[in-house]
């Protein structure tokens, strides 16, 4: 892989088609509306005949580099499996981001971040900022100290071109004892739609998705419904965990996403990483993922 020296291409800020809304809607477009999660857990580098360790994440990330660079709309690095390693593990997560970077492929990088102040302001630079070694085009983040919390990681993202994905509604069991707690009439995870809409207002013209996204488990069933959610409102790109391996098909799409299916990007890791090593069959299990 290219080491991670290698820069993110510099938003232009006065073209909207450099937002990372409008980037992922052309690649969702082009490549179809799945995102590849990368979870090199020991299990899976077990399973494909690769050491437990960081040089087997590495070479697991190598591996998918090749299968999915230049084939599918977004790939999801998760950090926990990289860190886990240390210096060495987030060496490789480096590299995997570069060179999914220079392959002009999408990168949300997993790391669900939350903090307060300067803090905050410390995990936006880190994966948000151009320069950044662990710059990806999108980062996850847990809003649960308040969506204001997120400050910092909202004014870098929109100065710098690239997008968040805000904790919403998770499958999780424990989630939906914080999720749909309601505060004055109003459910935690609808609060969390509504700062998601208000970061996003003004981003729907001539139909780009706005660059502050949501996400919300493909197996919640009714649960938007029921707390009074309107994802659609929201203008918000929808990362949906949930399909393939974990039994969310399109039937439970439709059920839990409505008006918003269109910006839905669903995400599936253990379906497809099962195909591997193999570059061919990773290719192809993303392929039937689609359909």
């Amino acid at each position: 892989m290219p080491t991670s020296s290698v820069p993110p291409t510099p938003s232009d800020k006065g073209d909207p088609m450099s937002t990372f809304g409008a980037r992922l809607r052309t690649a969702m477009d082009t490549y179809g509306p799945l995102c590849v999660g990368l979870d090199p857990h020991p299990q899976i580098l077990t399973d494909w005949g690769l050491p437990v360790s960081a040089a087997g994440v590495r070479r697991f990330s190598e591996i998918c580099v090749d299968a999915f660079a230049g084939q599918v709309a977004v790939v999801k690095p998760q950090s926990a499996f990289f860190e886990e390693y240390g210096s060495d593990g987030i060496a490789a997560l480096e590299a995997t981001l570069a060179a999914f970077r220079v392959a002009g492929t999408l990168t949300i990088l997993d790391v669900k971040r939350g903090d307060i102040g300067s803090t905050m302001a410390g995990y936006a630079r880190a994966y948000l900022r151009d320069d950044a070694p662990l710059a990806a085009d999108a980062i996850t983040v847990s809003p649960y100290l308040g969506f204001g919390s997120l400050g910092p990681a909202l004014d870098l993202a929109a100065t710098t071109g690239r997008g968040l994905f805000v904790l919403a509604l998770t499958s999780n069991p424990e989630g939906a004892s914080v999720q749909h707690a309601r505060i004055g009439g109003e459910s935690v995870a609808a609060a969390m739609v509504s700062g998601a809409a208000a970061a996003n207002a003004g981003a729907g013209e001539n139909g780009i998705l706005g660059s502050v996204g949501l996400v919300v488990g493909a197996t919640v069933g009714s649960a938007p419904r029921d707390l009074g959610i309107d994802l659609a409102a929201a203008n918000a790109p929808i990362l949906a965990p949930g399909f393939g391996a974990q039994g969310a098909g399109l039937e439970e799409a439709r059920e839990v996403f409505g008006a918003a299916l269109p910006n839905v990007l669903a995400a599936s890791s253990r379906e497809i990483l099962a195909a591997g090593p193999q570059v061919a069959s990773l290719r192809e299990a993303a392929r039937r993922t689609l359909h």
